[in-house]
């Protein structure tokens, strides 16, 4: 698929979702790529500004059922209300909203402030997915299964990366926190990271396995998870990805190729799971 790298968590969510959802996965996680472009390292900040505020104003025209990029436009196009003249299109605002808060630099002051950044990422991505894929899901539960699984997925993956995200600039956890800890903000891009640290990782790494379950308990019947089989494939493979990292501490975990093999195997037998006509009584197994 065009700017996800195979063997990715994105591109495995993509690749086992049925056609609906794969081709509402394509556009939308093609925009994220296109609106991360702005944060290639070396590009001249005034480009990644004028970047910014393209697409901002690009989500603009996408919530109100127009769109100028093709990412857009096919996007609009697997709306399930874009033939209706009054109904807003999706809303992926949340994209812009956190690549203009790491082209900032910004840091989370409070364990709040990285929940908002992760919760603007989880309606631009997995609401919207969700919204489209399985629009009999009832409101609330589709709310409810986006908020828990697109949290916990973003901040994973800022976890897995922490220290590769730490040296450029871009701090993954609360500052108030690693005050508490006593860990200096430096200390993330080096390693081994101290034993305060290590212990708060390990433990946020549980709570948020924690919450990928329950979020992914929430799809109770089979069509439901049949929709969302890329999204559950997707949770699958950060579970277990939080599991290495968690497991490498005090050090960061670094990739493999036979964790490339383990996360193919790992992917197909999430997809046949979420297949399967019973709930299973471990949602990410």
């Amino acid at each position: 698929m065009t700017g996800i790298l195979p063997g990715t968590p994105r591109y495995f969510a993509w690749l086992y979702s049925d056609a609906r959802l794969q081709g509402l996965l394509a556009p939308l996680l093609g925009i994220e790529t296109e609106i991360n472009a702005a944060l290639q390292p070396g590009l001249e900040h005034s480009v990644a500004h004028v970047r910014m505020t393209w697409w901002a104003e690009e989500a603009q025209r996408l919530r109100a059922g127009h769109a100028l990029h093709p990412l857009t436009r096919a996007l609009l196009a697997q709306w399930p209300h874009a033939a209706a003249a009054a109904s807003a299109g999706p809303d992926v605002s949340g994209l812009v909203e956190v690549a203009a808060w790491d082209l900032a630099g910004a840091t989370f002051e409070t364990r709040r402030d990285l929940a908002l950044y992760c919760e603007r990422w989880a309606r631009a991505v997995i609401l919207v997915a969700t919204s489209a894929a399985a629009s009999d899901l009832p409101t609330q539960t589709a709310q409810r299964f986006a908020a828990g699984v697109g949290a916990a997925l973003c901040e994973l993956d800022m976890l897995v990366s922490l220290q590769h995200s730490a040296r450029l600039g871009r701090l993954r956890l609360p500052l108030d926190e690693l005050a508490a800890l006593g860990v200096a903000p430096e200390a993330l891009a080096q390693s081994p990271w101290p034993a305060a640290l290590c212990e708060r990782l390990q433990e946020r790494h549980r709570e948020l396995r924690s919450a990928l379950a329950a979020g992914c308990a929430l799809l109770r019947t089979p069509a439901h998870r049949a929709a969302l089989r890329g999204v559950l494939v997707w949770a699958a493979l950060l579970e277990r990805h939080s599991r290495r990292a968690a497991a490498a501490l005090p050090r960061p975990w670094r990739r493999t190729r036979w964790d490339g093999v383990r996360d193919a195997l790992r992917a197909w037998r999430a997809a046949r799971r979420a297949m399967s006509p019973k709930i299973p009584n471990r949602p990410l197994n």
